[in-house]
């Protein structure tokens, strides 16, 4: 072979692995990203979500923390969700307070030095209002890691309007509905 015919071959060869490399890099981001099929949660790629969304300045707690607080009666649980995502399910004993009407008369009676956790579907929502609460004044305030997806998807219960246990989560969307694995979807309360 001459110089003039390994050189074509060259760049085809050094495309073709730059390709491949993309190629190869996008095919795993894509496996880590996308939850498996059936009903168990990738729990690689849910986390990588979560952790990517959070921007990190809130102080955070599990699903298995926040459960042993709530047990112990030592904290406020907050809802940050829509209404229409609370009245379908939400945390057992957690108060409502919304995130596009939240509004700081919601919180007023719960002393400043009290310990509060937010949630909300993923923890993005309540990272922003635990914010607020922060800037409110508020000393003691963690942000739900994973929000109520996280919870069910560990097989914590919720509880509809009356209280009663349900095994249905408002998917806030069709996208992040992907990351219920433990229940079923509804936009609507049964």
């Amino acid at each position: 072979m001459s110089n003039k015919q390994t050189v074509p071959l060259i760049q085809f060869a050094f495309c073709y692995f730059r390709y491949m490399k993309w190629f190869t890099s996008l095919v795993s981001i894509i496996m880590i990203m996308l939850p498996t099929f059936g009903k168990s949660q990738n729990p690689i790629g849910f986390e990588t979500m979560v952790n990517a969304i959070l921007s990190g300045t809130i102080d955070t707690i599990s699903s298995v923390k926040l459960d042993q607080k709530m047990k112990a009666n030592e904290v406020f649980v907050l809802d940050t969700r829509e209404k229409r995502e609370y009245d379908v399910s939400h945390l057992r004993g957690s108060r409502y307070v919304g995130y596009d009407d939240f509004s700081m008369t919601r919180v007023a009676d719960i002393d400043h030095n009290s310990t509060i956790v937010v949630y909300c579907s993923i923890g993005k929502r309540s990272e922003e209002i635990a914010l607020k609460l922060k800037q409110a004044g508020y000393l003691n305030v963690l942000n739900h890691w994973g929000g109520i997806f996280d919870w069910t998807n560990r097989g914590f219960d919720v509880v509809d309007l009356q209280n009663d246990v349900v095994k249905v989560v408002h998917p806030y969307s069709a996208t992040w509905g992907i990351w219920i694995n433990n229940c079923e979807k509804s936009y609507e309360p049964r």
